[in-house]
């Protein structure tokens, strides 16, 4: 006595071999897409600290440019104190939309003659982000560079012809090619206050 099979069980209990690279190819393609993402995650993991680096060193730029007096004349000037407009203000040396710090012999980090107003940080430039003396580049920021634009601006009511308001423009570069750029505005809200 023989025992029969179903008909349905003897076509249906096994792959066949199509059937079975079928499903490794589909299954290879799969992995390879995950593994691609996987990757390019991966690659670009780096990117948003080197992003939050330039940020952090243009908001710092941008606050250190902020916080300098905002006079009519140079603090250095004998008549900051009694300035008063129009143009030139009764100054030795009138500030307003320098290429060059006044006088020219002031710099950033010098100890002697450093930048006492937002006009002296206008077409400024570093390589390498330096500390506040200016002679030592920050760990790691070597390759950064960063400049400095300051321009009149007309800002609520305030017309750019006065001189009263300015538009800050902070542009940090990365070492891959990267830049971001960083606006802030300053009002001369305190002219005769070195």
């Amino acid at each position: 006595m023989s025992i029969r099979r179903p008909r349905l069980c003897r076509r249906a209990c096994g792959l066949s071999l199509i059937e079975l690279l079928v499903f490794i190819v589909v299954v290879s393609i799969a992995v390879v897409g995950v593994l691609l993402i996987l990757n390019t995650t991966v690659a670009k993991s780096g990117d948003p600290a080197v992003r939050k680096q330039m940020v952090a060193i243009a908001e710092s730029l941008l606050e250190e440019v902020e916080l300098m007096p905002f006079t009519y004349c140079d603090p250095d000037d004998p008549n900051v104190l009694t300035a008063t407009p129009p143009s030139p203000y009764g100054c030795a040396n009138p500030i307003e939309g320098t290429t060059n710090p006044t006088p020219t012999t002031e710099t950033r980090g010098s100890p002697s003659n450093p930048f006492d107003n937002v006009w002296d940080y206008n077409t400024f430039n570093m390589t390498g982000i330096k500390d506040l003396t200016g002679t030592s580049t920050i760990t790691g920021l070597g390759s950064y560079t960063a400049a400095v634009s300051v321009a009149a601006v007309t800002l609520s009511g305030i017309s750019a012809a006065s001189g009263d308001a300015v538009l800050i423009t902070v542009t940090v570069t990365s070492p891959h090619g990267d830049s971001i750029k960083l606006d802030g505005y300053r009002a001369r809200y305190a002219p005769n206050s070195p």
